[in-house]
């Protein structure tokens, strides 16, 4: 019922004005997600432009990050090591945790274990969630098996 009264509302809302701000992309990208059943049913190229559009709007090191893990999904993991490769020198996400996970999993994705078990080790030393570090320690371990 909420997730219908969310999905109504942006309808409205994208038909207000020709650009859209940030937050009517920001319920774009979550209704994309909302009305897919599962991650393979999700239209990623969907995702991928209205994060083209919010790095725009709104542009920020995070939007990169997400923005990164969009185009991977829709186009290939190699397209988004790339850009996400292009943040690690971003000084707002030195100590961010998501940086080096996101990394691991798309090196992860590209049969590149050794590296990718070290960004999971990283990405484990950066967080302060400990479930979260267990996750990431075991995905590690994974990598280190392959």
């Amino acid at each position: 019922m909420l997730i219908q009264r969310g999905l109504a509302a942006l309808e409205r809302a994208e038909t207000l004005g020709d650009e859209l701000g940030p937050y009517t992309l920001q319920a774009g990208i979550a209704a994309c997600h909302a009305r897919a059943r599962t991650p393979q049913e999700t239209n990623w190229q969907q995702i991928a432009a209205l994060y083209d559009a919010l790095a725009q709007t709104a542009p920020s090191p995070v939007v990169e990050l997400n923005r990164a893990v969009a185009i991977a999904m829709a186009f290939g993991p190699e397209e988004g090591l790339a850009l996400v490769d292009a943040l690690t020198s971003e000084p707002a996400l030195r100590s961010y945790h998501l940086l080096p996970s996101v990394r691991a999993d798309l090196l992860a994705k590209l049969h590149r274990f050794d590296e990718a078990r070290v960004e999971f080790e990283r990405a484990a030393s950066l967080t302060r969630n400990a479930r979260e570090r267990q996750v990431l320690l075991a995905r590690a371990a994974e990598c280190a098996h392959l």
